[in-house]
């Protein structure tokens, strides 16, 4: 058990921030979640967020006393100002830059910004997010460098010690669902799989071996993909 005053997770509700949540709640005695409404297409992600944590609280009486209050924050203007297939309704495509046009430039940056700001005023000093480097689409808000540099400047500008964890940086798909595992169980890997939402197209129709989605975008390829290697390996 961690000695830090508490963590407050970047919760979405879909498969990577609900394992950084069971990952921080093994570790911390004081958890909050903080989720935000950007805007992005697949807003169903914000609607499950709720029974996942229930799902959750219902998975360990420990995790149950440990997780505390949740945070919604409404970050319209990212959504206004960006041009993405996240925020707007156009097919997912690669840009002449070598990103897809799902990146959302300044996301991750300006969601620890204000996760931090939030820690600061609830007196929690660890910032938990799902941010990987190994089983992503190329976004550089995902990438350990950044996160470490974040670290840094948000430490100097707020005259904090705050530490952010992102225990998926060098994990794959079928890693993370094995952390799941690891961390609840079956019970878990239930919950990833039937309560959170990763799809980018906000589809929650028909549910596949890997949880609901199109199955077409990226992310329901990397969830799927690493799905079948978890099961196969297991």
């Amino acid at each position: 058990m961690s000695n830090a005053k508490g963590a407050l997770v970047l919760f979405s509700g879909g498969q990577d921030s609900t394992t950084c949540a069971a990952w921080a709640l093994d570790r911390y005695q004081r958890v909050e979640t903080i989720g935000f409404d950007y805007g992005q297409r697949h807003a169903i992600e914000l609607a499950v967020r709720p029974a996942v944590l229930q799902s959750l609280r219902r998975i360990s009486p420990e995790w149950d006393a440990r997780l505390g209050e949740d945070h919604m924050i409404d970050l319209g203007i990212l959504g206004k100002i960006s041009d993405t297939s996240l925020t707007r309704d156009v097919e997912i495509t690669m840009q002449a830059n070598g990103l897809p046009n799902s990146f959302v430039p300044g996301r991750n940056l300006m969601f620890m910004m204000v996760a931090a700001t939030l820690a600061y005023r609830r007196g929690l000093d660890v910032l938990v997010g799902g941010m990987c480097e190994t089983d992503y689409s190329g976004y550089p808000d995902c990438r350990n460098d950044t996160m470490e540099s974040l670290e840094r400047t948000l430490n100097l500008g707020m005259a904090t010690a705050l530490s952010i964890q992102t225990p998926l940086m060098w994990l794959d798909k079928a890693a993370t669902w094995e952390l799941a595992q690891q961390l609840g169980g079956d019970a878990l890997v239930e919950c990833v799989r039937i309560e959170t939402h990763t799809c980018y197209l906000g589809e929650r129709g028909a549910l596949h071996d890997w949880g609901y989605g199109c199955g077409r975008c990226p992310a329901c390829e990397l969830r799927a993909r690493g799905y079948q290697a978890f099961r196969k390996a297991a």
